[in-house]
């Protein structure tokens, strides 16, 4: 039912409009006289060799450079005057309809929650209704432009300097990581010990997901690869006494971080509920990072809703973004629960992990 807006929104959330292009202008043909004028009298001898032609006069500008200039000259006309104001033209309530239902079926591609795009729409709904906005732009462009504020403001808000707040904490700052099986938080916790050891910061890794011999095993084989201390019992051992041998061990060997996997049964589970409560209780974490896989949608937002009411989540950490066309689940999570997102992971190497930020997740957005 969307096919024929679709047509009105061609080349929407581009870096480039397409537009842009129709205003590019041949330079008119050198006049006839100019040459005329580098030619001498034919009474005159030459009484030496011919003067080469004034190339500045008889060449033509190449097409490149007047395109390059005629769209920054309209880049730098668009950027001193503000877009929306009291004067130019008036934005018609059915053309903003017809767009901001575009850009809702836009919003719902990119995963984003069904509340925060309609968030999103009645924002810039009441942004532009009623108002006027510079006939430099087409109303495509404007309501791009307010979508992109709209969406910074919820980001923005929203970020967290990982790196910054680690050289504000006591030593050893202690980080519990929490999270369903199979969102990756194992090889996100390895990738945060990676990062801190980049930065010359001692690591103990603490394996309190005692109810699977098998991540036990997995946390073992990343702490050997990285050359790092990892603290574990048995299968079936207390996570809180394994959570509190591995701090002992990081204070009395000065140690600077403690990374703290955890069990990853499903988030409905009331066991494993009360097992993250007590790790919490006994470690005192300084930061408690909930992962989410990027691809799980609204899973991942009821899965970090529940997490943050059994211990309160401070930061979050995506992973599989590589993978997610258009990264809506950060931008609904980030929304939704309120949390910083500290990174977002984009691969399966140690170093495919990077910092988030709003600037970062716009232009994946609207690319």
């Amino acid at each position: 039912m969307f096919d024929s807006l679709k047509s009105k929104l061609k080349g929407l959330f581009k870096k480039t409009p397409e537009k842009l292009q129709e205003t590019v202008y041949e330079a008119p043909p050198i006049p006839e006289t100019k040459k005329e004028l580098a030619v001498e009298p034919k009474t005159e001898v030459p009484t030496g060799p011919a003067p080469e032609p004034e190339k500045a006069l008889t060449e033509e500008p190449s097409k490149i450079s007047r395109r390059e200039r005629v769209k920054a000259e309209k880049e730098q006309r668009k950027a001193s005057s503000s877009p929306v104001g009291d004067s130019g033209k008036r934005i018609k309530d059915k053309e903003l309809e017809s767009v901001l239902d575009e850009l809702e079926v836009i919003l719902f591609e990119a995963d984003v929650a069904f509340s925060v795009a309609e968030e999103i729409k009645n924002g810039v709904r009441e942004n532009l209704t009623g108002k006027k906005y510079s006939r430099q732009y087409s109303l495509d462009e404007i309501v791009e432009m307010a979508v992109k504020d709209a969406v910074h403001e919820v980001l923005k808000v929203n970020e967290f300097d990982f790196d910054a707040w680690m050289e504000t904490r006591q030593k050893p700052a202690v980080i519990m990581f929490v999270g369903i099986n199979g969102t990756g938080k194992t090889t996100a916790i390895a990738k945060v010990a990676n990062r801190l050891q980049k930065q010359n910061m001692t690591v103990v890794l603490a394996a309190c997901d005692t109810f699977r011999a098998g991540a036990i095993e997995q946390l073992t084989i990343h702490a050997d690869r990285l050359g790092t201390k990892i603290v574990k019992h048995a299968q079936d051992a207390d996570p809180a006494a394994v959570a509190y041998d591995a701090i002992e061990h990081a204070r009395s060997k000065r140690r600077d971080a403690v990374l703290i996997d955890t069990a990853g049964r499903m988030q409905t589970n009331s066991n494993l509920i009360e097992e993250m409560k007590k790790v919490a209780r006994i470690a005192k974490p300084d930061l408690k990072v909930f992962v989410g896989d990027s691809l799980a949608g609204n899973d991942a937002i009821e899965q970090a809703k529940v997490f943050d009411a059994a211990i309160g989540i401070d930061a979050i950490i995506l992973t599989k973004i590589d993978t997610d066309a258009k990264g809506g689940a950060a931008l609904s999570i980030a929304h939704t629960i309120g949390k910083p997102i500290a990174f977002v992971c984009n691969g399966q190497e140690y170093e495919d992990i990077q910092k988030f930020s709003a600037e970062w997740m716009l232009n994946r957005l609207f690319d």
